[in-house]
């Protein structure tokens, strides 16, 4: 029997494309960027869904806790608009705050545009019983910030999930490389 690949989940919400008014760009690029920066084969588990708080809350839990993913991206639902509830969603599924990579992907997007100030990126450690849990790292909407804020994060990706004690992810070193201390 083969090794069981690492899961990610992929979230995008957005109530139009959820809705079929325009196709979903978010998640096409999303698996993109993620297969080009890691190397580790992993199975991707996507999601579609409205800008709902209550939806959001339970497929995030639904992914980390049956499902087995040991890193969750969403895309959406950043900004301050009303709709824009993905972060709040995120940080009341969250068992700990990691807020260095919010704080990473506004400072990246801010040297590309001054409205990155609005984006509430934000990420969380789920944990899951009986052991393992899932890194949830937000990212915006823009599909030209995807790929920006994600190559950002992606060095402390693969040892924070290793904290947590999920499998280990290796990176494409020509694209980005994971940090991880060396070993005494």
């Amino acid at each position: 029997m083969p090794p069981v690949q690492p899961k990610i989940g992929i979230v995008t919400t957005s109530d139009r494309a959820s809705r079929g008014e325009y196709q979903d760009q978010g998640t096409p690029e999303l698996e993109a960027a993620l297969k080009e920066m890691i190397r580790t084969p992993f199975d991707a588990v996507s999601r579609l869904i409205p800008d709902d708080r209550a939806l959001i809350e339970q497929t995030l839990i639904e992914l980390v806790d049956e499902v087995g993913c040991c890193l969750v991206v969403t895309t959406g639902g950043t900004g301050p608009a009303r709709r824009d509830v993905t972060v709040d969603a995120t940080l009341a599924v969250g068992h700990k705050p990691m807020p260095g990579f919010g704080e990473l992907m506004r400072k990246v997007s801010l040297e590309k545009v001054p409205t990155a100030i609005l984006s509430r990126q934000e990420a969380v450690v789920r944990y899951a019983e009986p052991g393992g849990g899932a890194l949830i790292v937000n990212l915006p909407g823009s599909i030209k910030a995807i790929r920006e804020c994600l190559l950002a994060v992606m060095p402390a990706i693969p040892y924070c999930i290793d904290l947590i004690g999920g499998p280990s992810l290796e990176t494409n070193e020509a694209v980005v490389r994971a940090f991880r201390p060396k070993k005494k």
